[in-house]
């Protein structure tokens, strides 16, 4: 997968950082939460009415990511940090 990590300033001070990848089924900028569990959020999500569209899939090095759709229709990205993600 091409997937380019972007940082938009000193690592010690708060900011937006992300990265950016070759554009997929997904044909928008899309929102990534941050989350502890990939697995326990995709649950959350999926109880909570919305619809997982994009299954978890490794970023090697980065962790492991899943989009979703809530049920408005918004699609936004949960990221699981792991840096032993293959």
């Amino acid at each position: 997968m091409d997937y380019w990590m972007v940082n938009t300033g000193d690592e010690k001070a708060p900011g937006i950082n992300g990265a950016i990848m070759k554009r997929g089924d997904v044909k928008t900028t899309t929102n990534t939460l941050d989350v502890k569990s990939l697995e326990g959020s995709i649950e959350a999500v999926t109880k909570a009415g919305g619809t997982l569209i994009m299954p978890k899939t490794p970023i090697p090095g980065v962790g492991y990511f899943a989009y979703c759709v809530d049920p408005e229709g918004n699609v936004f990205g949960m990221l699981q940090a792991d840096v032993n993600a293959k």
